[in-house]
């Protein structure tokens, strides 16, 4: 279950380094006067809010391993970013849940190349005690479950909706959540019975969730 985390992590990592490689070679090198402090440059980066726990370890130890950086990281939803980076916010990194994402980003404020970081897919997560008694994706239909999912306009809002749609369920949705993090937290505050999440979600909550497998046949892979 921590593989796809460490996938994350080492893929991340890879593009955060890049950036800040980038960073530094727009900045002046410090002088070499005794005593003098080596200059601070600053990496920002746009990232989807599932992206929320392997970006922030990461941002922890690359300052750490290289003095003088600061990495400054905003968590959103993946259209949320798209729009932030289309009306002009600036930045170094841009981290989206999946490439079909991307597809609104004005091409012309990318500069550089894009990559594929690592794979997803979705899992339901339910209250560790799974009150609902929530087993299959087909029980997302039962009338006495709260189900929550993420907004219709976000990444795993789309995937959720699609998985649903192959398995044939109408699922008792009591509310729409603006990010996938939002929508786990549901969960996590015992709000609802069921969520449909990523499985990254389900293995970085640590216990705070039980992760309900979806059958590969209707679930849906984001990359």
């Amino acid at each position: 279950r921590n593989a796809l985390n460490a996938e994350v992590r080492t893929a991340l990592a890879s593009a955060l380094a890049l950036a800040a490689a980038v960073g530094v070679a727009g900045c002046s090198a410090a002088g070499g006067t005794p005593g003098s402090q080596p200059t601070r440059h600053t990496v920002v980066i746009l990232a989807a809010s599932s992206l929320t726990e392997p970006m922030t370890a990461i941002a922890k130890d690359f300052e750490a391993s290289h003095p003088g950086t600061d990495i400054q990281v905003s968590f959103s939803a993946s259209s949320t970013v798209v729009s932030q980076v289309n009306q002009g916010a600036p930045a170094d990194l841009i981290a989206l849940a999946g490439t079909a994402a991307a597809e609104p980003l004005n091409k012309n404020r990318v500069v550089g190349s894009t990559a594929s970081l690592a794979r997803n897919t979705l899992e339901i997560a339910t209250p560790p005690s799974n009150p609902g008694k929530v087993d299959a994706i087909t029980d997302l239909s039962r009338p006495n479950l709260n189900v929550v999912l993420c907004a219709a306009t976000v990444p795993c809002g789309k995937a959720a909706a699609k998985a649903l749609s192959a398995a044939g369920v109408v699922a008792h949705v009591v509310s729409y959540e603006t990010d996938v993090k939002a929508t786990l937290t549901k969960v996590q505050l015992g709000e609802a019975d069921a969520a449909i999440v990523y499985h990254s979600d389900v293995v970085s909550a640590d216990g705070r969730v039980r992760g309900v497998p979806i059958p590969a046949s209707v679930n849906q892979t984001l990359d």
